[in-house]
């Protein structure tokens, strides 16, 4: 949790390698993930760097793993999941990995080849089939006609003797939704001189290459003369016809197809074979084809990783620099030499820490809990180095802040039965990889969601607010003479008021959150509106005052310890003395006021005790908002009321005199306290070097000796240009003028932002009580059914109907999208009120060399 509160302490380090071991030491410091390494060639393109070869090679591999997978989809195989990931392979597991692939894919490519071959074969079999088949009626037509038989007879000599002309046929299959082009575009050449006949085939057709089914029709056109014939053949081949030859005999035609049928159950037969030895072959692949690819994905990354190295003079060892977790550095050097020690080099790798000035990134270390708030805080901006680290309070206070918004028992309670199925099952979800990016996100927020549900059944619980319905657990508090509860469900103009006589009121506390009886007055609104306003200004002052104690932790962390001085303590004061003295105000006037209503009377009448008891009634209670304001201009206003006071206690006006002014004083102490202390820094740091050069020149005229040991070189001496002093002097006041407006107006406006919670609380439970108002208690106003009465059970069927309807509606509306709402407006409350008191957000992010991150965005990249 060290490391939670604030990023960890990070080390800039040179790593000296042995260029034989420099394979297996990237792979050990991979499978650690504790590096981030720095690029020496960014000025060389990825064709100039050392290992472009190997680059390659591992791009070759990954395309015939591409295309094994896919061949893979075309057979619906699926890939089973590997449990434990394989390491980086070695250089001489490299060459049998790549001989396994070259054989794997040659032997699928050539049964692919085969199957594809038999499948045209099969196709054009099938294709003739159908020809011969289909064309028979259009033939028999002719049978009995011995002018026909002589026209579409293929003897010459009996043409030449029935007929003077010469009638010829072609006889084909085309695809189906070229048939009407087809037919115009003959009737085109032919000027009508051609007689087309055709019939749809009832099956479709298997592409040989795609595997898609394909609709074709059988023709047979007409024509007369040699010149006609090739004119209806380049129109076939223009509409990718395929032409079959078919016998115009009877006899003929039935021999073909027998001799057709054979060669297609044969064909068939070896068809099956095929595809059985293609799937054994796949199938064996599937299993080892998630581990090449880790594999493989692994060398591809080392050798990137080893482009940015750089080789030393002697080019006898490479150099690489990188950012390592001070915590994670034995682990590195255990990594180096377990790499070395892979080859069984004598020569052992080296790491030094070196000094720099440069910023390190920003690396919190996470787990599966932790890490949905630390991507919320990182949404926002990264954390600079060794700042605060707000995801710490955001485990807390994010899920508080929402359910104050959200404050319903059963809304909170399907939230986090929702929440609880994703932990649970968190492990069989993540297996299934979903590329619904709205679950995806849910998912990697889960113990979020979890949180917010559990949060929201207790601030449900103590607004008292279940479905928009309260639970009468111990019984109500008030208890009013001359009602009962008829009177109170029956009378729908009923107000409830602390403004009664002690006599008739029993003023008890609730046990626990809101008194039930707040269900049933008109006037509900009007106490939850003062009740949940009053909420929600005391919690965002807490969070903001919060806020602001923890910019004090930085300045003391980073050793500013005049910032504590000239920009805490006036921050805090004036947080303080303001707004927190308006929470205080609230919390004596709850304390210091009693709802009993005294008889009236005049100073006159009553005697001082009892002029004291009606000070503290509920008649007298001063408004805070007016207090507040009439505190900020200095105003005062006589109490109506006899024996009333404008404020809560004696001195109060004196005290809050002197809290505006110190306030007031607070702004330019902002304002100019820094600037000014930098300015007087820095004009006494110029003074001791006048005052150094002064004595020196002395020295030089009395004839002292001057050596370069005892003598500054006028590079090394600190000599100020006055422009460039003005001109930054210029910029810390313009941005520390900047920074104490935007505190002042923010601690107002940020005050003012948190009635939020009040807003969004106060429109989710009209929302809900609308919901149940207007859709269930349709269902229940039919009351249960009556067994002599059966059209009493309709109203059983409407409420089944109703109830499912405002289900849906309250999971829709309520849960879901009312959720969302109030997950933003608590998002902003944390990013802008909370996390501007303290955090900078101007760090990057350490992204270390580890395959698991690596092989996860190769996942998500692929979906």
């Amino acid at each position: 949790m060290g490391s939670f509160f604030r990023s960890e302490e990070m080390s800039l380090c040179q790593l000296f390698i042995q260029p034989e071991a420099a394979y297996s030491s990237v792979a050990e410091l991979g499978e650690a993930g504790s590096v981030q390494f720095r690029d020496f060639n960014v000025e060389l393109n990825s064709f100039q760097r050392k290992f472009v070869n190997e680059v390659r090679r591992c791009d070759e591999l990954e395309r015939k793993l591409r295309y094994i997978e896919e061949e893979l989809s075309k057979e619906n195989l699926p890939i089973p999941e590997i449990e434990d990931l394989p390491s980086a392979p070695n250089p001489r597991e490299i060459t049998d990995l790549e001989a396994s692939l070259e054989k794997t894919e040659n032997e699928i490519i050539e049964l692919s080849q085969n199957a594809v071959n038999l499948k045209s074969n099969f196709l054009e079999l099938t294709e003739l089939r159908h020809v011969l088949e289909k064309t028979e009626t259009f033939f028999k037509e002719r049978e009995g006609d011995s002018l026909s038989r002589a026209l579409i007879s293929d003897d010459p000599a009996t043409q030449a003797t029935n007929v003077r002309g010469r009638l010829g046929f072609v006889a084909g299959v085309v695809p189906r939704e070229r048939v009407a082009g087809f037919e115009r575009m003959l009737w085109r050449i032919s000027h009508g001189n051609v007689f087309l006949k055709q019939v749809d085939l009832d099956e479709p057709l298997e592409d040989p290459k795609t595997g898609n089914e394909i609709y074709k029709t059988v023709f047979v056109a007409f024509f007369q003369g040699e010149q006609l014939k090739s004119r209806v053949k380049k129109v076939c081949t223009g509409f990718h016809a395929s032409l079959y030859p078919c016998p115009s005999a009877y006899t003929e035609r039935e021999e073909m197809v027998k001799g057709v049928r054979t060669r297609l159950e044969d064909l068939t037969m070896v068809l099956n074979q095929t595809q059985d030895h293609r799937q054994r072959v796949l199938i064996s692949v599937a299993k080892e084809l998630q581990n090449w690819m880790v594999m493989v994905r692994k060398m591809k990354a080392i050798f990137h990783t080893l482009n940015m190295f750089n080789l030393d003079v002697t080019k006898k060892c490479l150099i690489a620099e990188c950012w390592v977790p001070v915590q994670d550095l034995p682990g590195v050097q255990r990594a180096l030499a377990d790499g070395s020690k892979a080859i069984g080099s004598s020569i052992p790798s080296f790491l030094n820490v070196i000094e720099t000035t440069e910023t390190p990134p920003t690396f919190n270390r996470t787990n599966k809990f932790t890490r949905g708030f630390q991507n919320l805080i990182d949404s926002y901006g990264v954390s600079s180095y060794r700042e605060v680290n707000p995801a710490l309070y955001t485990i807390i206070t994010f899920p508080f802040l929402f359910a104050i918004m959200f404050g319903d028992a059963g809304h909170g309670l399907i939230l986090t039965l929702f929440g609880l199925y994703m932990v649970l099952f968190e492990k069989k979800l993540m297996k299934k990889k979903s590329n619904n990016e709205i679950w995806n996100i849910f998912f990697s927020g889960r113990y979020i969601v979890l949180l917010m549900g559990l949060f929201s059944i207790y601030t449900g619980v103590i607004y008292n607010d279940v479905f928009s319905k309260s639970m009468n657990i111990f019984g109500s508090s008030w208890t009013i003479s001359g009602y009962n509860g008829t009177d109170l469900r029956d009378n729908q103009f009923l107000t409830l008021s602390p403004y009664d006589c002690y006599e008739n009121f029993g003023a008890t506390s609730y046990p626990l959150g809101m008194d039930p009886i707040w269900q049933t007055p008109k006037n509900k609104i009007v106490f939850l509106n003062s009740y949940k306003m009053k909420l929600s200004i005391i919690f965002g002052v807490i969070h903001m005052l919060f806020g602001v104690g923890l910019s004090v932790v930085n300045h003391v962390h980073f050793r500013q310890k005049i910032n504590i001085l000239l920009e805490f303590v006036p921050q805090i004061l004036f947080l303080l003395l303001l707004f927190a003295y308006m929470v205080a105000m609230m919390f004596m006037k709850w304390v210091m006021y009693y709802p009993q209503l005294t008889k009236e009377c005049s100073k006159e009448q009553c005697s001082q005790e009892i002029l004291d008891i009606i000070r503290y009634g509920p008649s007298c209670a001063p408004l805070v908002l007016i207090l507040f304001i009439n505190m900020m201009l200095f105003k005062s206003n006589v109490p109506a009321g006899a024996g009333c006071q404008e404020f809560m206690f004696e001195g109060q006006d004196i005290i809050q005199q002197v809290f505006v002014i110190v306030a007031v004083l607070c702004i330019p102490t902002l304002l100019l306290g820094k600037p000014l202390y930098i300015l007087c820094s820095r004009r006494k740091k110029n003074s001791k070097h006048v005052g150094l050069l002064e004595s020196r020149n002395g020295d030089v005229n009395q004839g002292l000796e001057l050596t370069p040991e005892n003598v500054e070189t006028p590079s090394a001496s600190p000599v100020h240009n006055e422009h460039e002093e003005d001109e930054g002097m210029g910029e810390v006041f313009i941005h520390q003028g900047i920074h104490t407006i935007e505190y002042i107006l923010s601690t107002i406006s940020h005050t003012a932002s948190y009635l939020r919670l009040w807003a969004l609380s106060l429109a989710h439970a009209q929302l809900s009580e609308v919901l149940w108002s207007m859709v269930l208690s349709i269902g229940l106003t039919g009351g249960p059914p009556d067994p002599y009465n059966p059209s009493s059970y309709i109203s059983s069927i409407i409420l089944f109907l109703v109830f499912a309807a405002w289900a849906v509606l309250t999971v829709a509306i309520l849960v879901m999208m009312e959720g969302l709402s109030a997950f933003l407006h608590t998002l902003r409350l944390h990013w802008v009120e909370f996390m501007s008191k303290f955090y900078e957000g101007t760090g990057y992010i350490f992204q270390p060399f580890s395959f698991k991150v690596i092989l996860e965005n190769e996942d998500i990249s692929e979906d």
